[in-house]
């Protein structure tokens, strides 16, 4: 598996912890659109596209089912988002 586009859309408001949303591209031919970018204390993780349950509860609605995927995807999210971030 290759991730072969990553798009950044920076959140404008500033008191926020959602600081980007991001879509990816796998291997030319299928997308996970709004993963989102969140400021911690510490640092910035990804979290992915999710919904809430009729209890209330959040469920990913994709997600990757091994560790080494899952940081995979956000050394390579966070990177892009770093790049733009810096390009601004």
């Amino acid at each position: 598996m290759k991730i072969t586009d990553v798009r950044i859309r920076f959140v404008q408001k500033q008191e926020s912890k959602l600081k980007a949303v991001a879509s990816i591209t796998i291997d030319n031919c299928f997308v996970v659109h709004d993963i989102k970018i969140i400021e911690s204390t510490d640092n910035l993780f990804i979290a992915m596209p999710s919904r809430k349950t009729t209890e209330g509860e959040f469920k990913d609605i994709a997600h990757p089912l091994d560790t080494p995927t899952r940081e995979m995807l956000k050394e390579t999210i966070l990177a892009a988002y770093a790049k733009e971030l810096n390009a601004q």
